[in-house]
């Protein structure tokens, strides 16, 4: 599909990303990253903005892999969208039969009409042919674009748990018997925070977020009535050229305000026994699912349980690469990696198979993933983490949060990690308009 490529240059390009954002809401389908320039090692560019769908995939998990890598091939173009953690049930003989209130599709990517690639002060508008006349009259609209008044809602969001406090208690302990068993090493168990009857507005409910997160793989994605707004500090995976890039997160701690103490904190994370063993038995999982599509001896850990600072916590990050043929499908490297290993737990396929009876919650588009493919085949996706997800038509909210138990996993502990998690989305559902 035939592309206009046209750049422009501004001087203030945090203005204009707000504008761009603000001036995209007019569209069905929008999917916003933003790096929040972090400075990170593998990065293609700071921003993208892809708008109005002209092709688009929309699928539950059957086949989900087979109808992408068609569409991804047939198109032969920038596709963006996501991928639900339920197309594990495309991956493995598995099942979601928990509660759904957000009824995602479980996989979906759009070819946009128009695409804005953002690198420093340069903003690339790429364009599809039929509407590149619009370039010159879209970058003046933007630049005159403003976030619309706002009438703050009248209904109170209650947040309520779907696992309470003490029932948390009990399915942890049942997982730490199956650890002690010897059915699984470690295990990603999750629970969702939710509100019913509620309405936000989900570009300001965004905005609050990543401003208070400014995360590496911020999100903002609207499908008509549905959306995803993200403070995503993990990547899932990235292919550039035939090198592959996966770097999982495990291992957490709190931001201090004094500069002494958080330095501390985040000394101690580096060096916590069972933080490490965590994000170890995650990177071993990680080179034995990049070992499934990479030249053999290409798998490699460049960085082993580095922590990273961010707004709101601390995390220890590893980074594992590897090399593939050629000629090997960009789609068949995810779906050989999926779902994340970070999400799941060790053994994967054990993991998954405990955590989905011990959680309340149809997973769905949390802890799946949301990213992009180019036209040459390269992809970059985050997880979903960190992440209020949003049906307008059903006025239901969610959000959810986990934390890796292992053998050396102290409950109380663990608990009090999943609300440290869940702070900053509590925070901004609670103080938006």
């Amino acid at each position: 599909m035939q592309r206009t490529i046209q750049t422009f240059s501004v001087d203030d390009i945090d203005k204009f990303k707000q504008n761009l954002l603000a001036w995209s809401q007019q569209f069905d389908t929008v999917l916003w990253l933003d790096s929040n320039n972090y400075k990170q090692q593998y990065s293609s560019f700071d921003c993208a903005l892809a708008a109005d769908e002209f092709t688009a995939i929309k699928t539950d998990y059957y086949n989900a892999f087979e109808k992408l890598k068609e569409y991804q091939t047939i198109t032969n173009d920038y596709i963006f969208g996501y991928i639900s953690y339920d197309v594990k049930n495309d991956v493995e003989q598995l099942s979601s039969k928990n509660f759904d209130g957000l009824d995602f599709a479980d996989l979906y990517f759009f070819q946009p009409q128009k695409l804005f690639l953002i690198k420093g002060n340069d903003i690339e508008f790429n364009y599809l042919k039929m509407v590149d006349d619009e370039i010159e009259s879209d970058f003046e609209e933007i630049q005159k674009s403003k976030n619309p008044k706002i009438q703050k809602s009248e209904n109170d969001i209650k947040i309520k748990l779907r696992i309470h406090k003490d029932e948390y208690h009990q399915k942890v302990t049942k997982l730490l018997q199956d650890i002690k068993r010897g059915d699984l090493y470690e295990a990603n168990f999750c629970q969702e925070f939710y509100a019913e009857n509620s309405t936000i507005n989900p570009l300001e409910v965004y905005n609050h977020l990543n401003k208070i997160s400014e995360p590496p793989f911020a999100t903002f994605f609207k499908n008509e009535h549905q959306y995803i707004l993200s403070a995503s500090p993990e990547r899932y995976i990235k292919k550039e050229g035939t090198k592959i890039i996966s770097q999982p997160i495990k291992g957490t701690a709190k931001r201090l305000l004094s500069e002494i103490d958080d330095a501390k904190i985040a000394s101690d994370l580096s060096r916590d026994i069972k933080e490490r063993a965590e994000n170890v038995m995650i990177v071993d999982l990680v080179r034995n699912d990049l070992s499934k599509s990479a030249k053999k001896g290409s798998v490699k850990v460049e960085e082993l349980c580095k922590v990273y600072t961010f707004k709101q916590v601390h995390q220890m990050i590893s980074t594992v690469v590897s090399t593939v043929e050629e000629n090997t499908h960009p789609v068949d490297i995810i779906k050989s990696t999926f779902p994340m290993g970070s999400m799941t737990g060790a053994p994967k396929f054990s993991a998954m198979k405990i955590i989905e009876e011990l959680e309340e919650t149809k997973r769905g588009l949390y802890s799946g993933s949301v990213g992009y493919f180019t036209p040459n085949g390269d992809f970059d996706f985050n997880v979903i983490i960190r992440s209020i997800l949003y049906n307008e038509e059903k006025k239901y909210i969610s959000y959810s949060v986990g934390g890796a138990i292992t053998a050396k996993s102290i409950v109380e502990k663990e608990y009090e990690e999943c609300l440290l998690k869940a702070k900053a989305m509590k925070y901004v559902l609670l103080n938006s308009k």
